[in-house]
């Protein structure tokens, strides 16, 4: 399964070839169960890329990512058959990229992550908004670039285990209940980590935001 030369397809791919979003991923799935192998190879076009992208943002390399994102597809494809319909197909997903993803880092010891901020994914002061206002100049286009490369680093300080949980919810979306599948952790204890992560990245940011607050 060659996901970079799959992506090259899928781009050059005509709209009649794309994958229907009205289609639900577990239809995909009871139809590969029923022996459409083509019906697996659409939920790899449609989950590929955030997959990739959310694996790089984890373990910081981008050939990596490819590598164990093929990985996890191998996974899901040997064990949809224990996929619980009940749930959704991402939060299974999911699961298993973060296990394989852990499994990668105790391995190979990866100290960091890059990740493309966008500062208004989190739950944080809206600053990148206030910035923006009706059109930045290019003072304000400075401040938010130094804001986003804060913020940059202050995720990648983040422990591991907080790291994931904000990547899960204000990249990927997921609520709270899919990151407690996900991680297999106990719904209380997601919220709590959610909340520090976000208080340590406030007090990192500290300083650019009483900054904006009084401009």
């Amino acid at each position: 399964m060659d996901l970079e030369a799959n992506a090259r397809r899928h781009r050059t791919s005509t709209a009649a070839s794309a994958v229907p979003e009205r289609v639900p991923d577990e239809r995909f799935v009871a139809r590969a169960l029923e022996g459409d192998r083509s019906a697996f190879e659409a939920l790899v076009r449609r989950h590929q890329t955030p997959l990739v992208n959310h694996l790089y943002r984890l373990i910081g390399s981008r050939d990596a990512a490819l590598d164990l994102a093929q990985d996890v597809f191998i996974k899901v494809y040997t064990s949809l058959a224990s996929f619980d319909p009940r749930y959704r197909f991402t939060t299974w997903l999911y699961r298993i990229a973060s296990n394989c993803a852990i499994d990668q880092l105790r391995r190979k010891q990866i100290p960091t992550f890059s990740l493309e901020p966008a500062f208004g994914d989190l739950d944080t002061p809206d600053a990148a908004s206030r910035l923006a206002g009706t059109g930045p100049d290019p003072d304000q286009v400075l401040r938010l670039r130094e804001l986003q490369g804060r913020l940059d680093t202050a995720i990648q300080d983040l422990p591991p285990a907080y790291r994931e949980l904000i990547l899960l919810r204000h990249r990927q979306h997921c609520r709270y209940d899919e990151i407690a599948r996900i991680t297999r952790l106990p719904i209380g204890t997601v919220k709590n980590r959610i909340f520090r992560a976000r208080e340590i990245l406030r007090e990192s940011l500290a300083d650019l935001l009483a900054g904006e607050a009084s401009a």
